[in-house]
């Protein structure tokens, strides 16, 4: 009996073991397929980073090599500066340095591009490079030289030892290991000599984008927290029978205050947060599991105004809408002697089963809000218009202040409308006829905007 069990088990147990070492196998040289594309791409990544670094070096000094009155060259220099620098950023986003103290390379990088695209895009006929513009230029002809030497050194290495980059990602992944890498090393050495660079003086338009925004910013007395729950009994009509406050960032210049209220029952949650210079609500957010959808957008829209109107946020105008999940989302604007104030909005989520506001986002509306002095259009309406495409059909005209591509606040006229069968916003500056910025409207918007 034993002999008949083993003549039929035995074969079958082979076979298994033969599958099993097969199935072993191809796990194997799948993974080590796998393995060796990721080695590629970080390989490929890093080579392609140390030759755009480089290209970025010899482009700065071709810029810089040209007469300080050939404009045109100077823009096609700076746009070419900006395009290396977006590559190289690419490229270090391939790498895997998650962990790795690189930011401050990084953001050196980030500085030259937007100083490159900030300055190629204005008229350098009307307003060529400065003499600070030039300083700034050769500083980073400079440092550019210094980063790209280390790369092309780290890249010899990486080449004569044979070094792999999926050991750097095993050697950063380890916790509290020394991380003993050729390649972190490397890295590490090149960030540490950023840091240390002097200060570039980069101008308004590219210093203005990192910009931190802190209570300085802000005009009122300091609040306690004592004051934050009166204003969330005042917020909310009604004072909660338990209102948890707590600061954030306790005694620097971005100190701010979170607010909880629970529900006992439902347990439910309402969150909001307060600047301390001020008290202003800058974010508020309910939880509440929200129904099937049973409003549509203009009854949405009317819900989302009147919770502006009681709580403060008087004069503004919805400019575009977006649903996720049975809410709607609406961004407004304020306005001021009938312009447009986009640097000051915000944005209202609407819940759609019973209109309800369930959150807010006031960050830019209370950070930029200030009486604005707003110039009067040189330009006509009609004047503007000539920059539009002659097919361009308006539906709709206003006066709006916007930011720029300089970080500059531009009186310009808004016309909406249609073209090729999508529909737009273009805006044309008051002062010059220039197109200073465009932007395609989603039916959603465009319905919005138009209060239809």
């Amino acid at each position: 009996m034993y002999k008949r069990l083993s003549a039929v088990l035995f074969p079958i147990m082979t076979l298994f073991l033969i599958g099993s070492v097969y199935w072993g196998y191809q796990e194997h040289q799948e993974k080590n397929s796998i393995l060796i594309k990721a080695e590629n791409q970080y390989q490929r990544a890093f080579h392609d980073l140390t030759y755009h670094v480089e290209q970025l070096h010899q482009q700065l000094g071709n810029t810089l090599a040209v007469n300080s009155t050939s404009q045109s060259y100077h823009r096609k220099g700076l746009v070419n500066v900006w395009r290396l620098t977006s590559q190289a950023q690419n490229e270090i986003n391939q790498l895997p340095l998650t962990m790795l103290p690189f930011n401050e390379a990084e953001d050196f990088l980030s500085h030259i591009s937007n100083f490159a695209y900030k300055t190629s895009v204005r008229d350098l006929t009307k307003q060529p490079l400065s003499q600070d513009e030039f300083k700034t230029l050769k500083t980073l002809y400079a440092k550019s030289e210094d980063i790209s030497k280390d790369l092309y050194k780290m890249q010899e290495k990486v080449l004569s030892d044979h070094l792999r980059w999926m050991d750097v990602e095993v050697a950063l992944a380890k916790q509290n290991s020394p991380n003993d890498n050729t390649i972190i090393d490397g890295f590490k050495t090149v960030d540490k000599k950023v840091s240390e660079y002097p200060e570039i003086n980069w101008g308004p338009s590219v210093a203005s984008m990192y910009q931190k925004r802190t209570i300085n910013m802000l005009s009122g007395s300091m609040v306690t927290a004592e004051d934050v729950k009166n204003r969330v009994t005042d917020f909310l009509g009604t004072k909660p029978a338990d209102i948890r406050v707590v600061e954030n960032g306790k005694g620097t210049e971005y100190s701010s205050y979170s607010a909880t209220v629970t529900e006992p029952k439902s347990g439910r949650k309402l969150q909001m947060d307060f600047t301390q210079r001020g008290g202003k609500l800058i974010w508020f957010m309910d939880s509440r599991d929200i129904g099937e959808k049973k409003l549509g957008q203009r009854e949405a829209q009317a819900s989302a105004e009147q919770f502006l109107n009681d709580h403060g946020f008087k004069g503004m105008k919805a400019v575009s809408y977006n649903m996720f999940d049975n809410t709607g989302a609406f961004t407004f604007v304020s306005t001021q002697n009938g312009v447009l104030i986009y640097p000051e909005k915000l944005t209202v989520k609407v819940a759609l089963d019973n209109g309800e506001a369930v959150g807010l986002q006031a960050n830019d509306y209370v950070y930029e809000q200030h009486k604005r002095s707003i110039p009067a259009a040189k330009l006509s309406k009609a004047e503007a218009r000539k920059a539009l495409n002659p097919e361009f059909k308006v539906a709709n005209d206003q006066m709006a202040l916007i930011m720029n591509e300089l970080g500059e606040e531009t009186l310009c006229y808004e016309f909406t409308g249609g073209i090729n069968g999508s529909d737009y916003r273009i805006y044309i500056n008051a002062e010059s006829g220039v197109e200073e910025a465009i932007e395609e409207l989603s039916p959603l918007d465009k319905r919005t905007s138009s209060g239809k």
